[in-house]
Order: C-alpha cells, then structure tokens, then sequence
C-alpha cells in the first residue's frame, strides 16, 4: 500500500498543479462573469468573447506544453507522431475555432445563438486538451522511467532514495 500511495503522489501533485494553472487562467474570467451578474447581464455572458479567449489562452499553453515535451526528449520515437496530432488536434479544435468566435463577437454583428453552447464546449475541451499535454509533458521530461520487470523496478527506487550529501562551505581565511 505504501509503495502505491509513492507512486501516486507524482501524479497527484501533476493534477493538482495542472488544475491550479487553469483556475489561475480562468480567475479573471470569472471575474468578468461577476461583474456581469452585477450589472444584470448574466444572459449575455455566453454571448460575449470571454470564454472562446479563456479556450485561446489554454490551447495556446497547451501547444506550448506538447512542444516542451517534444524539443525536451529527443529519443521520442513513435510517440513524435502522436505529440504532432496533439497539436494539430488542439489547434483545430480549439485554437482556430476560439479566434474565429473571438473575431466574429468583437466584430459587432448580431450574435447567433449557438455560441452560447459552443464556447463553453470549446473550453471544456481546451482545459482537456491543456491536461493532456501536461501528463505528456511530464511524462517525456520524467522519461521512461518505469519498468514493467519488477526487479527493475525495484533497482530504480533503490537509486533514487539516496542519501543526502553534506553542503561544504569553504572557510574564510583571516586575511579578509
């Protein structure tokens, strides 16, 4: 039980990390919706660019992350393919379709209805997408650390529980 609460708490501290950097993003978003909801505007909330901005900013660190993860580990192999569609993916999804939505809003014409529902998909998405190049980030920049043999496995605790070096500092010499 110990060994598996050891090996959770990387990805614990990853999660909660994670999901700290997109509450920072959001703050000043949520801000804006209260400011809304005071001045009686909360049904325009959905209407306004606000969140497809909030889904650019998350795409934009999420594309930020995946490339971090690909110029970090230069042996990637199979996995290059994968974090390129990442990225393609985040940009199609989220990263072009926010911009389109922020232009069209700020653009002054008459608001469809539709972008009500789609914003908040679009962030939904971008915060998914933002989580999933954080694990792959980390996961590139940690290596392929994990073994699946088992006395592998055990070698790589062994090495990584070592025991601290003492800090020498030099001495000063009494002519200073």
């Amino acid at each position: 039980m110990d060994d598996r609460h050891h090996s959770d708490a990387p990805s614990l501290n990853t999660m909660f990390g994670t999901y700290a950097d997109v509450l920072f993003v959001l703050f000043p978003f949520l801000v804006i919706v209260m400011q809304r909801m005071w001045d009686g505007e909360l049904a325009q909330v959905l209407l306004r660019p606000d969140l497809s901005i909030a889904s650019a900013i998350l795409a934009g660190l999420a594309i930020g992350k995946f490339v971090l993860g690909l110029v970090t580990n230069q042996d990637l192999g199979r996995h290059k393919e994968r974090i390129v569609f990442f990225i393609a993916l985040t940009l199609f999804l989220v990263m072009g379709p926010s911009i389109i939505l922020i232009i069209s809003i700020v653009g002054g014409e008459q608001v469809p209805g539709f972008v009500a529902f789609l914003q908040p998909v679009l962030l939904i998405v971008a915060i998914s997408l933002y989580t999933t190049a954080i694990s792959v980030s980390n996961m590139l920049i940690r290596g392929d650390n994990r073994d699946d043999h088992p006395d592998r496995r055990g070698e790589q605790a062994s090495d990584k529980i070592a025991t601290p070096t003492p800090l020498h500092i030099p001495r000063r010499s009494n002519g200073e």
